[in-house]
């Protein structure tokens, strides 16, 4: 068996090594072979090569190049104009203005995309133009825009939750019904931090968007309508088992091609590029799936996972403490690592105790995912406040980073609110698929 101590020099390295800039693909294949070479023989070297066949010999896992491919259509396609401009005449004369558009708008594009990168720089290409010439405080506007697309990978359909699906054998379609509420929450909770700072200091947006009149709502109000109908097609087929999310994927982009005809933006040379952003995308997610599969398999027979669960035995930890731990340990090594590095190198060693444990798979993946959230706009590594600062193009990327301070709040709120409540979380994937 492994030590404690050899374990925790093995996931030093492993960070160490992610942040020098080797690819977090390239550090797991890395630490598999030390790993096996070292503790076990290199003999178990041979056997690699069927472990990676058969952990990606995975049906679910087709469906990220298919959302992938649906994100970049609509990101590509030119319908996130039309939906910026139909949610401003319904929120932009809250308090708060045009900044609960921002969160609207993200909410809307990361219910078909499942990226919180493309959501970020959608909106923010849309929003910022719009905002620059109006009264509001720039960090709100560019921190409303950095933290609204998180929203991206929480809202079904998500990729991060595929490949949490895939490496967990945890289902998909309970993982996405898992996260429609939260989703929903965190949404209204940005929506309210707005509020409640812009009536405390109402400088921060006194330029609110004229009341326009019903018939101009209701006519742009039809804009949103195919965005909803896509994420009713795909998602409804998914809950009504009508379709796996591999094939509700495959619809719904055959939903947006025909979408995109219609707006008479559909052209070779827009989906060449759509297909070949999707391959570029897919190809480095699935090499990192691969790299969590070796780690994976070699974690398992050294036995790690039951060293660690012995020790959290041994301390007498709880359910509540292991989790604060979870809490605070993801927030620190969200300041530091990406996104998708930070959750699939996690998991081969966190997954096993989180069963140990009796917590359940489901409401861990929504966790986790939360988690990510936040670490796309922890400085200094969040992505988001990178891709939102690169759309404005001017100032400096401190701006975005206090802007986040307000949101980042509501994130921890939502995390304190599903370990009180775990419902949140369980109810509708129960009452959709039954009892886990």
């Amino acid at each position: 068996m492994i030590t404690l101590t050899q374990i925790t020099l093995g996931f030093g390295l492993m960070l160490l090594l992610m942040l020098v800039g080797l690819h977090v693909g390239a550090v797991m294949f890395l630490l598999s072979i030390l790993g096996a070479s070292i503790f076990i023989s290199p003999a178990i070297l041979a056997s690699l090569g069927n472990q990676i066949w058969a952990d990606t010999d995975n049906f679910v896992l087709l469906a990220i190049p298919m959302f992938v491919l649906l994100g970049e259509l609509l990101v590509r396609g030119g319908s996130t104009d039309k939906i910026y401009n139909s949610l401003s005449d319904w929120l932009g004369s809250l308090t708060g203005g045009l900044l609960h558009t921002n969160i609207g708008a993200s909410a809307m594009f990361a219910a078909v995309s499942g990226s919180s990168v493309a959501t970020a720089a959608t909106i923010g290409r849309v929003a910022l133009p719009a905002l620059k010439t109006r009264n509001y405080s720039p960090q709100l506007v560019l921190g409303s825009i950095a933290a609204g697309a998180t929203l991206g990978i929480l809202i079904p359909p998500s990729i991060n939750m595929i490949i949490y699906g895939a490496m967990t054998n945890t289902s998909v379609g309970r993982l996405y019904a898992a996260g429609v509420l939260p989703g929903i929450l965190l949404t209204v909770l940005f929506m309210t931090v707005i509020v409640v700072m812009c009536r405390i200091w109402p400088q921060l947006a006194t330029d609110r968007v004229a009341h326009a009149p019903w018939s101009v709502r209701l006519k742009r109000l039809v804009d949103l309508l195919p965005m909803i109908a896509i994420f009713a097609i795909v998602m409804g087929s998914i809950y009504l088992g009508w379709a796996t999310p591999t094939e509700a994927a495959a619809v719904g982009v055959v939903c947006a091609l025909l979408l995109l005809l219609s707006y008479r933006t559909l052209t070779l040379k827009l989906v060449n590029e759509c297909l070949l952003a999707t391959v570029q995308i897919t190809a480095l997610i699935v090499l990192i799936v691969t790299g969590a599969a070796c780690l994976n398999y070699v974690l398992g027979i050294l036995g790690v996972p039951q060293a660690l669960a012995g020790f959290l035995s041994d301390i007498g930890a709880t359910q509540l403490q292991f989790i604060l731990m979870l809490l605070v340990f993801y927030i620190i090594l969200g300041c530091f690592l990406e996104t998708l590095a930070m959750m699939i190198g996690t998991i081969p060693v966190v997954f096993p105790i989180v069963v140990a444990m009796g917590i359940d798979p489901v409401w861990f993946g929504i966790f986790l995912v939360i988690m990510c959230e936040v670490s796309l706009i922890t400085p200094p590594t969040g992505m988001n406040l990178y891709v939102v600062q690169g759309v404005r193009g001017e100032g400096s990327i401190m701006d975005v980073m206090v802007g986040t301070i307000p949101f980042l709040l509501m994130m921890i709120l939502l995390v304190a609110l599903i370990i009180v409540m775990p419902d949140i979380v369980l109810w509708l994937p129960n009452w959709s698929f039954g009892p886990g």
